[in-house]
């Protein structure tokens, strides 16, 4: 069943393309589109909650309202919804605050079809926060330089992990800003292999997110 999706953007010739070409893959259907972060909301609360968007496509420019606000907003009121921005900014300002507000995703606008529609089945099935590799780039100079946080593990953990060679390739491949699919094409193991490597990693390491299994990766030099 396609997932459904709504866009906002404040250029129509955006939304017209956008909407066109992922409908036409048969996976999303489009259930709104929107010209800012304004309308998006008004759109929403109209919707009955069986009728929201599973995955809201965000810019973060737009008049009125910018994106970065609707998604803070939007977080607050519609439970579930997950927000992929994408957008051609990639500056850390922007990037920080769009991941403060709870975006769930970040893309530029040079991505092609496919890898939005990867993008949407990512954050859709939980699996991971989608990233173009730029981005993926800046997010973990912005984690790199955050202090150590209480739910870090500790050096001596990290050193008796105990991961293989083949998780610690996996997370080199996490940290190259690779999804579940490119890493097993890469690696020629199924999807399904990666993600059961990468549950043995977050167990080893007593960690629960990628963003910290890419942080002890950068730090212990794995990548």
């Amino acid at each position: 069943m396609p997932h459904r999706l709504a866009i906002v953007d404040d250029k129509p010739h955006v939304l017209a393309s956008l909407s066109r070409d992922l409908s036409e893959s048969g996976k999303v259907s489009v259930a709104f589109t929107a010209r800012n972060g304004a309308d998006f909301l008004k759109q929403m609360e109209a919707l009955h909650p069986e009728d929201l968007p599973e995955v809201v496509i965000m810019d973060i420019d737009m008049p009125v309202m910018n994106g970065i606000e609707a998604v803070r907003n939007g977080s607050n009121l519609f439970d579930g919804v997950q927000y992929i921005m994408l957008t051609v900014f990639d500056d850390d300002d922007k990037l920080f605050e769009a991941l403060k507000a709870g975006a769930h995703g970040y893309l530029l606008k040079e991505e092609g079809t496919e890898n939005i529609l990867r993008a949407i089945e990512e954050v859709v099935e939980k699996k991971g926060a989608p990233m173009s590799p730029r981005i993926a780039r800046k997010t973990l100079e912005l984690l790199l330089n955050q202090p150590k946080g209480n739910n870090d593990p500790s050096e001596e953990e990290i050193k008796h992990s105990g991961l293989s060679e083949r998780e610690i390739e996996i997370l080199r491949n996490m940290v190259a800003g690779f999804d579940y699919r490119q890493i097993g094409e890469k690696l020629f193991i199924s999807p399904h292999t990666v993600r059961n490597h990468i549950s043995k990693i977050y167990e080893k390491l007593h960690i629960s997110s990628k963003a910290q299994a890419i942080k002890i990766a950068i730090r212990n030099k794995w990548a």
